[in-house]
């Protein structure tokens, strides 16, 4: 009885994951000239963003590019959750414990939660970021 209770219930979990793996689209951006480019509340143009999946600043995960104006700075701030970056133009940096660390174009970054820093954009060039997170992004500036 055990054995077959085991059978049905892998037999029941197989079709669930096959009806979540269907329901899963295939995300696409072929030409981002086609991205709806939208300005970050309170950076006056110098960041923009454009979302792909989700909404960067709605709730559940999201994944956008975000642009940088070059020179552009945060500030000392945390995030409350794992914030997972590319660099996929420009030259971007992190100022952690003191330590600044440049990512150029290519490079990949994690920082943790709750992770107290500072970020930004050198003055070369502007940059060009891809984020994803599993909730909306925020900014938490932190008193230094």
């Amino acid at each position: 009885m055990k054995s077959l209770q085991a059978v049905i219930t892998g037999i029941a979990l197989s079709a669930v994951a096959i009806v979540a793996h269907a329901a899963e689209q295939t995300v696409s951006v072929p030409d981002n000239a086609g991205l709806k480019w939208q300005d970050v509340p309170n950076t006056r143009g110098a960041v923009s963003y454009a979302n792909v999946e989700g909404d960067i600043f709605g709730k559940g995960p999201y994944s956008a590019y975000v642009k940088f104006r070059k020179g552009t700075d945060n500030g000392l701030h945390q995030h409350s959750q794992t914030l997972p970056t590319v660099v996929l133009s420009g030259t971007f940096y992190a100022v952690i414990d003191g330590k600044r660390t440049e990512y150029p174009a290519g490079a990949y970054y994690k920082l943790p939660a709750d992770l107290v820093h500072e970020s930004g954009c050198t003055a070369a060039a502007d940059c060009l970021l891809f984020q994803y997170q599993a909730d909306a992004f925020d900014l938490k500036p932190v008193k230094g």
